[in-house]
C-alpha cells in the first residue's frame, strides 16, 4: 500500500514540476533569445542543490531505512520521518506561492488555471503523503490521533510557504522564471 501511495505522490509531483512550474520558467524567459534557456536551468539546478543541502544539514529518516541520514541527533524515528516529508514540503508551498504571486502580478502567461493546477496536484498528493506518515507511525506504536496529527503536521509547512512566498511578490516577479525552476527542482 505505501508503495503505491509513494508512487501515486510521486506520478504528481513530476507532472507538477515539468508542466506548473518548469514550462511555465522557460516561457518566461522567451524574450532573452539565444539564452533564454539559462534562468530555467540555473534555478532547477539551484532547487536541487538547495535541497540537497538541507538534506545534508537536517536529521532525518528515510521509509524502509534503519539508519539516519544528516547530522547526529537524539531524535526517534517517528521525528526523523515527519522531518523528512517535513523538508520536502516547503519547496512545495514555496511552488505553489510563486504561481499564484505570477498570476497576482498579472504575468500574462500565468492564467488562474495554471495557478490552480499545481496547487490542485500538491493537495490531492497530501493525501497519500500523510498516509506514507501515518501509517508507519501507528505501525510503532503511536496513538491514531498523533499519528493522524504527524501526518497532518508534516503539510503544514506548505501553506506556510506559499503565503511568505506571495507576500514576497514584489521580488518574486522579476525572478520568477529562476523561481519557478527553483522549485521545480526542489520538488523532483
Amino acid at each position: 500500500m505505501q508503495r503505491g501511495l509513494t508512487g501515486f505522490a510521486s506520478g504528481v509531483m513530476v507532472a507538477a514540476s515539468i508542466w506548473s512550474l518548469l514550462i511555465p520558467a522557460m516561457e518566461q524567459s522567451t524574450g532573452a533569445g539565444t539564452w533564454a534557456f539559462l534562468p530555467a536551468v540555473i534555478g532547477f539546478w539551484a532547487g536541487i542543490l538547495f535541497l540537497l543541502g538541507l538534506d545534508h544539514l537536517i536529521s532525518h529518516l528515510h521509509q524502509r531505512s534503519q539508519q539516519a541520514e544528516g547530522p547526529r541527533t537524539r531524535l526517534g524515528r517517528s521525528t526523523m520521518m515527519v522531518l523528512a516529508v517535513t523538508l520536502h514540503n516547503i519547496p512545495e508551498g514555496m511552488a505553489v506561492g510563486v504561481v499564484y504571486a505570477g498570476f497576482l502580478a498579472g504575468e500574462g502567461q500565468i492564467t488562474m488555471t495554471a495557478a490552480l493546477t499545481p496547487s490542485l496536484g500538491i493537495a490531492i498528493q497530501n493525501f497519500p503523503e500523510g498516509a506514507i506518515i501515518s501509517m508507519p507511525l501507528r505501525s510503532e506504536g503511536v496513538g491514531k490521533a498523533r499519528a493522524f496529527a504527524g501526518g497532518v503536521l508534516s503539510g503544514a509547512v506548505e501553506p506556510l510557504g506559499a503565503l511568505l512566498t506571495i507576500l514576497a511578490a514584489g521580488l518574486v516577479i522579476p525572478a520568477l522564471p529562476y523561481l519557478l525552476s527553483f522549485t521545480a527542482g526542489a520538488m523532483l
